[in-house]
């Protein structure tokens, strides 16, 4: 069984060691942390915006490590998961991919093109993976609507509709920071810029129109277009101030023989749900059955995944740091058309 140690415990440290509690294919071995009370395992100051608050966990079969360098001396680690706050991924990763490591790193993988081209580079070098943990496309009806993507059941997309909107969030230190979480565009809107490539493919150009905050995108509207005729892709994605809606989102995808539409809507005292919906040629909406799954099964499917693609040496795309990369370019993108008003070319 692959040995995993996770480097960082955050909020996504902590939703990981939940995910490695189920898997069958990797076991977590280790991890490192600053804090001296993570490390001597009470995880209660862990919050965030969805799953279970942080717990005490037990130590027993633990390795526990202050630096990332103890991890990256432990022979017996396999991979490194890294949690860390997005301007850490690139050292991070770097080292770990030169030490011999392969390496799952939480999106965004970089807080730039340049970035993630770096990391890359370094797992070429190493000849290691480079897999990012984008968990989206596991997430039910994401997951559906990829898997029909991929096995054309519908026909092929055509074009679709994605929207991400989250209320202030005062969980995340330096959220507006260009050189620490990079805000809405990074944080929040690669999660669609990553859906959209894997459904459709690189951009050839964007437009972006925004509301601006500390020089980043807020909130805006965004439009793709593709080299396939008549293929387009629009979003909505940012930051609301009602805190009484810290979340929704959802998509409608045109494919060529079915239209697919789902949204999610969080409110502080529940949830509004439109349910997946596919909607025939013949007039009939159906609503397809979905796994039942709490949020921690998509996030050990994707590990279960990462353990698949190192052994197999064949990289599942979902994971693929390349496609992450390109997720990140295209938020780049966005930002530069939404300083310049103009189209952006992409590739």
């Amino acid at each position: 069984m692959l040995r995993a140690a996770i480097a960082g415990v955050g909020f996504m440290g902590w939703i990981h060691y939940l995910a490695y509690q189920r898997s069958k294919r990797a076991m977590l071995d280790a991890f490192c942390s600053r804090n001296p009370q993570k490390r001597a395992g009470d995880w209660t100051s862990i919050q965030g915006n969805f799953g279970p608050p942080g717990e005490k966990i037990p130590l027993a079969g633990l390795k526990v490590y202050e630096t990332l360098d103890e991890v990256l001396n432990d022979p017996e680690i396999d991979l490194v998961d890294i949690c860390l706050p997005p301007h850490m991924h690139v050292d991070a990763a770097c080292r770990s991919l030169a030490a011999g490591k392969h390496v799952l790193c939480e999106k965004p993988l970089g807080l730039t093109t340049e970035d993630c081209d770096r990391m890359l580079e370094a797992a070429d070098k190493a000849d290691r993976k480079l897999l990012v943990a984008q968990v989206l496309p596991y997430m039910g009806e994401f997951a559906f609507a990829y898997q029909a993507a991929q096995s054309e059941q519908f026909g092929k997309p055509k074009r679709a509709f994605l929207k991400r909107v989250i209320s202030p969030p005062d969980w995340i230190p330096n959220f507006y920071e260009k050189s620490e979480v990079g805000g809405p565009l990074i944080d929040l809107h690669v999660h669609d810029t990553h859906f959209a490539r894997l459904m459709f493919g690189m951009p050839k150009r964007v437009m972006c129109s925004a509301e601006m905050h500390n020089g980043l995108v807020k909130f805006c509207y965004s439009l793709m277009e593709f080299e396939q005729p008549d293929v387009v892709v629009a979003t909505a994605s940012g930051v609301s101030e009602q805190n009484a809606r810290p979340f929704c989102h959802g998509f409608e995808i045109q494919f060529e023989k079915a239209l697919m539409q789902f949204e999610l809507a969080a409110h502080v005292e529940g949830a509004d749900i439109l349910p997946l919906k596919v909607l025939g040629q013949d007039g009939v909406a159906s609503q397809p059955e979905l796994k039942v799954a709490d949020e921690i099964a998509a996030f050990t499917a994707e590990i279960d995944d990462a353990v698949e693609s190192i052994e197999s040496g064949k990289t599942e795309p979902k994971l693929d740091g390349r496609n992450a990369r390109d997720a990140i370019h295209i938020c780049q993108c966005l930002q530069l058309s939404a300083e310049s008003r103009e189209w952006i070319v992409c590739q």
